[in-house]
């Protein structure tokens, strides 16, 4: 095929993609939206104690409903903290939060099997205990107190609005839904970029990128599970994190690329690293590195490594022992699915787009009106993926680029007749 066709067919495959996934992504901060107006920060901080079972249960419970953006996850773990909640719960609400949530199970059930998902949540659960124990092992007192003092010596969060109002009210009321429509939109606003990114980067490499190359980057990739050895294992896992460092792709724009691993012969505890590794980027390196200082994020990074490494290799044993393990001939390539077609998918689009035209139009009244500053999220201090900087001005670029390239790429059709 000539560079146009291919280019044709990458941003068709890109935006075939999203369709795919576009109402399991309103769902998804439908939901959140929802628990974020009606369980406030203040709320999920009294309940959440030092430390202790209790307090790592809640911590993955209030995560587990709470938003699945990593830069909005950030941000609410760093306000539990510097409320005094214990390192290991925040952790918990962290991974729980990046890692438990629904939305991102329904996204990986669209694009890769069932075993995926059901890695997802166990692999999310002992990814939390591992963090408890390597934390208590290595009892970082000194760095918890030098990352408490960073953010005390930093700005205090100022919360707007009647945090005290009950859920039943805010749900009966028109500025409870004009919050929610509010928290809807940035949720948007947060995620979109990452979204644009990921599903471009996935289209271009489901077109572009030969089989060969992945059995070149991934050592054993293309082999069948029972002729992997340990060592080739260990390294895909490995190889996994440190593709992903480099990227700005969140949580949920990296889903597509991992089904492109998958279907390219990447092992399954290789795949399941690329997905843990939205918390081993640059970008949240940076941005942790702002909040509690570069000793703490780099104790960070070392622990979420050693966890997702640890973890995507006990799911693949684990599966393997039971006979599980997903064969990568029965899921569809980018290129051969049919993303367009009228399915149930189809429907539930047009069904929830409708329902987000409605949160869009709350979201309008309560900005001209001047209300909806009374919802709890954090937004404003995932700074933009880490600040104003070189980050962000590349990230912006990446936006442009991916923009005109699915534009061109779609564009092109007609001279292809």
């Amino acid at each position: 095929m000539d560079f146009i066709s291919l280019w044709h067919q990458a941003a068709l495959t890109s935006t075939g993609y999203f369709w795919m996934a576009l109402w399991a992504f309103v769902l998804g901060y439908i939901i959140s939206s929802l628990i974020q107006v009606l369980v406030t920060k203040e709320r999920m901080q009294k309940a959440m104690g030092k430390t202790g079972p209790r307090s790592m249960a809640l911590g993955t419970f209030f995560g587990f409903i709470s938003s699945s953006c990593s830069f909005a996850a950030l941000a609410t773990t760093r306000s539990l903290f510097q409320k005094g909640a214990g390192l290991a719960p925040s952790i918990a609400f962290l991974l729980a939060s990046t890692n438990l949530v629904i939305e991102l199970g329904i996204v990986i059930s669209i694009f890769l099997a069932w075993q995926f998902v059901v890695a997802e949540y166990i692999g999310g659960i002992l990814l939390i205990l591992f963090a408890w124990l390597f934390i208590r092992i290595t009892n970082p007192k000194k760095l918890i107190k030098q990352a408490r003092e960073q953010l005390n010596n930093g700005d205090e969060e100022h919360q707007h609005g009647d945090q005290q109002a009950s859920w039943q009210s805010k749900l009966t009321s028109r500025k409870g839904w004009q919050q929610i429509g509010m928290t809807y939109v940035m949720e948007w606003q947060m995620v979109w970029k990452d979204v644009l990114i990921g599903f471009t980067v996935a289209g271009v490499i489901a077109a572009f990128v030969p089989e060969s190359f992945f059995h070149g980057l991934f050592p054993g990739a293309g082999q069948t599970e029972g002729d992997l050895g340990f060592l080739s294992l260990l390294a895909q896992t490995l190889i996994g994190p440190f593709a992903a460092f480099f990227t700005f792709i969140g949580s949920m724009g990296n889903i597509p690329l991992a089904a492109v691993l998958f279907g390219n012969g990447v092992s399954f505890a290789g795949v399941m690293a690329f997905i843990f590794s939205d918390l081993v980027v640059l970008p949240v390196l940076r941005i942790n590195a702002q909040y509690y200082g570069w000793k703490m994020s780099l104790y960070i990074l070392a622990l979420l490594l050693c966890g997702l490494v640890f973890v995507s290799l006990i799911m693949h044993y684990g599966f393997a022992a039971f006979g599980l393990l997903p064969d990568a001939s029965t899921v569809q390539t980018a290129t051969e699915r049919d993303h367009f077609k009228v399915n149930y998918g189809f429907i539930l689009n047009l069904i929830f787009l409708a329902i987000s035209t409605v949160l869009v139009f709350f979201w309008y009244r309560a900005k001209h009106a001047g209300s909806g500053h009374g919802h709890e999220h954090g937004h404003e201090h995932h700074h933009d993926h880490g600040g104003a900087g070189a980050g962000t001005w590349v990230l912006r670029s990446l936006v442009v680029i991916a923009t005109l390239w699915l534009a061109g790429g779609l564009l092109v059709a007609p001279l292809m007749a």
